[in-house]
């Protein structure tokens, strides 16, 4: 073998050798990461306990939870009244717009046009 082939063989071990133990020294940093996630992330026994013991799955809202819980809903049944209100709001002006240039582009109208235009006017029930 030329010394050529010698030394590059022996850099390519080498190589191979030092990935190997990198691979080994990252994977033990990396247990010892995933433990502490595990602590950051999992919460005792004791306090899960002590959790469940509190507040069972069927057990009554306190009266600070149920106020809070109907201030919610008091406060998404305004905004969709009042949501409702200006959609109809608009519907009612853009039909008065409506009647309104129809009215003034052609004075006389027959009455069946008239009923036409009256009959456009709906206001949505709630």
């Amino acid at each position: 073998m030329t010394w050529r082939q010698v030394f590059l063989l022996s850099g390519f071990s080498a190589l191979v050798l030092l990935s190997m133990l990198q691979e080994g020294t990252a994977q033990a940093v990396g247990d010892e990461a995933s433990e502490d996630a595990k602590q950051k992330i999992f919460m005792q026994e004791s306090d899960a306990l002590s959790f469940l013991k509190r507040r069972g799955r069927r057990s009554p809202k306190s009266q600070d939870e149920a106020n809070a819980e109907n201030r919610q809903k008091l406060r998404a049944d305004e905004l969709r009244r009042e949501y409702h209100e200006e959609q109809r709001n608009e519907s009612e002006n853009f039909v008065e717009e409506q009647n309104d240039a129809a009215t003034t582009s052609d004075p006389i109208l027959k009455p069946a046009e008239k009923m036409r235009l009256v009959a456009h006017i709906a206001i949505p029930v709630f």
